[in-house]
């Protein structure tokens, strides 16, 4: 049996007891019909680029691997966009470029699939996937039926939604996105991305300006994934930016909800004395090129991993008295 190592982008993880690729929803939806029926734990997955799974893992994995992308030609307001669970998150979003459908082209090159995406509500550079899903058709492993939900009955919060929320409910078979027609970005709402166009904040730019221009600031801090580059072997941002009342003197910060503030989690980081390369051992360190991102250099196990993010966090704790969240998936 096949390590999950190979499904998992971190690059660790255990060898399951079974592994079912599904590449349609009868069969999606029989797996874990059959799991649940004999109270058989099953780990479901996609890409795996948001997982940090056991090392002596022995489970039963579903892959999520359904394909399509169905344009409704006769929506009225927009584009109408019904994407199933398996498809990768860019090669939506490069579609999206190509035929002039706004609102996600600043989540270029953000891994992962797009079943995946409301789970944690993905966002990237001031868009969210929240922004643009009209509704999302999953399976209810409780009523054993597949519901429509539609985007207010989501939940969605930073990183966030009812489906992280109770996440043995529901399997998201399909999202449905409702995206605005036009070869011009939506509003530039982020520093880096605004600085790296040489534009100002709430500037419109031209949808494949905007892609490249995430691509080549994800690329620098190792956020495309490279089977030569160890910096990308990663889940991407490993902690959240924390929400706060009081932010610390000199840290980065944005408005967030109910008046309070959120921080930039690298900034903390880096202030609390771990620099980018900063490890506790040779197989897993911060990346050499973003500091939200802990890397496996070869031959680092999820031990590795999650000993060096629990010493990230002690040690962010001790320094401002905030404690970091986690934001991958942790399968023990």
């Amino acid at each position: 049996m096949t390590s999950l190592a190979e499904y998992t982008t971190l690059r660790v993880g255990g060898t399951p007891n079974s592994l079912t690729v599904a590449t349609s929803e009868t069969q999606i939806i029989e797996t874990v019909s059959q799991a649940d029926s004999t109270n058989r734990p099953l780990l479901i997955i996609g890409s795996g680029s948001n997982l940090v799974v056991a090392d002596d893992f022995v489970g039963d994995v579903l892959v999520i691997a359904t394909k399509g992308i169905e344009n409704d030609a006769s929506a009225c307001a927009g584009a109408w966009v019904t994407v199933q669970a398996g498809e990768a998150l860019d090669d939506f979003v490069e579609l999206a470029v190509e035929s002039g459908w706004t609102g996600v082209e600043t989540l270029s090159g953000v891994p992962g699939t797009v079943g995946a995406t409301p789970i944690q509500n993905v966002g990237a550079y001031g868009q969210q996937v929240s922004d643009t899903i009209a509704q999302v058709r999953a399976y209810n492993r409780e009523t054993q039926k597949i519901e429509t939900l539609f985007s207010q009955n989501c939940e969605f919060g930073y990183r966030t939604s009812i489906f992280k929320a109770h996440p043995k409910r529901w399997v998201i078979l399909s999202v449905i996105f409702q995206l605005p027609l036009g070869t011009i970005s939506q509003p530039i709402a982020y520093n880096e991305l605004a600085n790296k166009l040489n534009v100002e904040i709430g500037s419109r730019i031209a949808l494949p300006d905007v892609r490249n221009a995430v691509l080549a600031v994800r690329a620098s801090k190792g956020m495309i994934l490279s089977d030569e580059d160890h910096d990308t072997w990663s889940t991407g941002s490993f902690f959240t930016n924390p929400v706060v009342e009081v932010a610390p003197v000199g840290a980065p910060t944005w408005p967030s909800v109910d008046g309070k503030i959120k921080i930039s989690a690298a900034w903390l980081i880096e202030n609390a004395g771990m620099s980018k390369g900063f490890g506790l051992n040779d197989r897993v360190t911060i990346s050499n090129k973003h500091s939200l991102a802990i890397t496996n250099r070869g031959s680092g196990t999820a031990a590795d991993v999650l000993e060096l993010a629990a010493y990230v966090q002690e040690t962010v704790q001790t320094k401002f008295g905030i404690l970091l969240d986690v934001e991958p998936q942790i399968v023990r």
